[in-house]
């Protein structure tokens, strides 16, 4: 197999083709991309095909900004109506032994008619993947992930996923739903950003109650909120009017001040979040300088995207955070995804490991 299927937001083609093209050439590996407007998927072709598992296995899948899931895999096309399940058991039935099986579709319209067919298909195939000893009777979490992506009735792309290195999620997408008492819908995208970016096994002692939490940017309150329901103290930073019910909590200060010019008076910082509309280098600019400065320890913020060259913008800003923080010898983690309750923008989480005191003493 020598295609790499790769799930994006529509719209967004030509960003995760420009993604993975750059990291494939990074390796020199050699190949081409197919990609069409508002499908929701492109492929990335190897010329060598064995080189396309050798990708989706050693590639780090959380340095894909712009993937929302992949795997290496073919189309399987002209399936008889009648008996679709044996046409995919023939197409992968080299496979390596699967733990899971994923029936799934790109992210648009035509993918959401053809989801009710695919939880109902999903039962036989199952069935018959087990009798055929390609895929485990329970569900296995160390084994690789077997992929269905129906393209209609009759079209799909198989493959496999490696489950150390892909999304965890259906279809690359957590299922969230919307809180009533939320302030506004911006919530979502923090929520899923705590999903996406810290383990599941973690989260007891990194979102704890009682931690110091900073919003920037924070009316009418929507980030906010997602630190308040964790049981965290909330420095909500803005000039314009916070949710009510928020206040109503105790949890939270409101500071009318300039997000970008409020420093806090310790560096006793758990979680620094950030939605402010503004040149996302300059966002990228302030969230180094908390950083350096030792005020926080780990940080989310949002990039807005300008409407051209999107990749560009985004690795330019990712590509300084790393020379700024490396230059000062700090310590960090850095993840960034473009989520799914993203629209023109991308989320970037840094965990701030160590900040030599001599940096900022």
């Amino acid at each position: 197999m020598s295609a790499i299927v790769i799930y994006c937001r529509p719209g967004f083609e030509n960003d995760c083709a420009a993604e993975i093209s750059h990291h494939a050439a990074l390796r020199e590996i050699g190949g081409f991309v197919k990609a069409k407007d508002n499908s929701g998927y492109i492929t990335f072709n190897c010329y060598d095909p064995l080189e396309a598992e050798v990708v989706v296995r050693k590639l780090p899948f959380k340095e894909m900004v712009f993937a929302r899931q992949w795997f290496v895999g073919q189309l399987v096309d002209k399936m008889p109506i009648e008996d679709r399940v044996s046409a995919i058991s023939a197409a992968v039935e080299e496979f390596p032994l699967c733990g899971e099986l994923r029936v799934e579709t790109p992210d648009t319209n035509d993918g959401k008619e053809l989801q009710k067919f695919c939880k109902k298909f999903s039962v036989p195939l199952r069935k018959a993947l087990v009798a055929q000893e390609t895929l485990l009777a329970n569900e296995v979490k160390n084994r690789p992930v077997l992929h269905v992506m129906f393209l209609s009735n009759s079209a799909a792309y198989v493959g496999f996923s490696y489950s150390y290195n892909n999304s965890p999620f259906y279809m690359g997408i957590p299922r969230l739903r919307m809180p009533k008492d939320a302030p506004s819908r911006s919530t979502l995208k923090l929520d899923e950003a705590f999903h996406v970016f810290v383990p599941k096994d973690e989260h007891e002692s990194r979102l704890q109650p009682g931690m110091r939490g900073v919003d920037l940017g924070a009316c009418p309150g929507g980030w906010t909120y997602q630190l308040v329901r964790r049981g965290m103290m909330v420095q909500a930073i803005d000039n314009g009017p916070m949710a009510e019910s928020l206040m109503e909590t105790g949890q939270v200060k409101h500071k009318r001040e300039d997000g970008f010019k409020f420093r806090p008076d310790k560096r006793n910082i758990d979680w620094l979040v950030c939605d402010m509309v503004e040149k996302p280098i300059k966002v990228a600019n302030l969230m180094i300088d908390w950083a350096v400065n030792g005020f926080v320890k780990e940080q989310i913020f949002n990039l807005k995207l300008p409407m051209k060259k999107r990749f560009d913008a985004v690795y330019q800003c990712l590509n300084l955070i790393h020379e700024e923080l490396t230059k000062y010898n700090i310590k960090y983690e850095l993840q960034a995804k473009h989520l799914y309750h993203d629209r023109e923008e991308i989320t970037v989480h840094i965990q701030i490991l160590k900040v030599p005191q001599n940096v900022y003493s």
